[in-house]
């Protein structure tokens, strides 16, 4: 590990806005706030919204700073880019801003049921090759309406036409109720201004998106806490460019 991600994990240890329990330690250290967020953290009865993967945080302290009436809490398990967002979060004084770090698998055993309203996945990694590490499958899906509320929002927002597909396809399949959807996010003249001034935030790898000219893909639809969910057995034809760091997932030119 690089002396800049040692500083920077070492900082992250005296952030009072940061809670770290990673798989490696949650067995032996129990997450006593499950259940108690906004008493014990936000000190208020506001609604909970989680961004899964907030990378840098970009969402969590945008959205924060604009709605000072709702609490966010950033989650991820890389903690040298939380750090970016976490420490913003500090600096602004945002009180309504929080980011936990550990694994998404395992996210239902921080938070009760109902205890959160939204969810905002911004920019996943498409997983083409592993449909369970998807935060959009139905793996996940099951997770998050174990804390959710009935009917609870979850946002999509991503460049992978791949990732679009198979989300768009795991709602059809499933009847889930669909508030919005686009494939061109930002050349969409049908959206409202409350909405447009959302979703202009951008994250660290949306702006590398936009500037290789991919449209940026938008889908917003609710959870119900009841009923079976399946996966689409359709075949989605793989994002034919690589991303940043990334390598291709699969040799075959779809996947399920």
């Amino acid at each position: 590990m690089s002396k800049g991600k040692l500083q920077k994990f070492a900082e992250m240890e005296t952030f009072k806005n940061v809670f770290q329990y990673p798989y490696s330690v949650i067995e032996n250290v129990p997450f006593e706030m499950k259940g108690k967020w906004r008493e014990e953290y936000f000190h208020n009865q506001n609604p909970i919204v989680l961004e899964l993967g907030c990378g840098k945080g970009e969402y969590t302290v945008g959205l924060a700073r604009m709605f000072p009436d709702v609490n966010f809490i950033g989650v991820d398990i890389k903690g040298a880019r939380m750090h970016t967002g976490a420490k913003q979060a500090l600096e602004e004084g945002l009180q309504n801003a929080a980011f936990l770090r550990t694994n998404i698998e395992i996210i239902d055993r921080f938070f009760a049921p109902g205890e959160v309203q939204e969810i905002w996945l911004t920019f996943s990694d498409p997983q083409m090759k592993n449909p369970r590490k998807r935060l959009t499958s139905t793996y996940f899906m099951e997770r998050y309406r174990r804390f959710l509320v009935d009917g609870g929002l979850v946002h999509l927002k991503t460049d992978s036409n791949f990732l679009f597909t198979y989300t768009r396809l795991m709602v059809e399949k499933n009847a889930l109720p669909v508030l919005m959807q686009t494939e061109d996010l930002y050349h969409d003249q049908s959206l409202d201004d409350d909405t447009r001034s959302i979703l202009s935030i951008h994250t660290y790898y949306e702006n590398q998106w936009i500037d290789r000219g991919l449209n940026i893909k938008y889908l917003k639809f609710r959870l119900p806490a009841a009923g079976t969910l399946e996966e689409s057995d359709v075949e989605i034809p793989l994002d034919e460019y690589r991303s940043y760091k990334r390598t291709k997932r699969s040799g075959k030119d779809s996947a399920k």
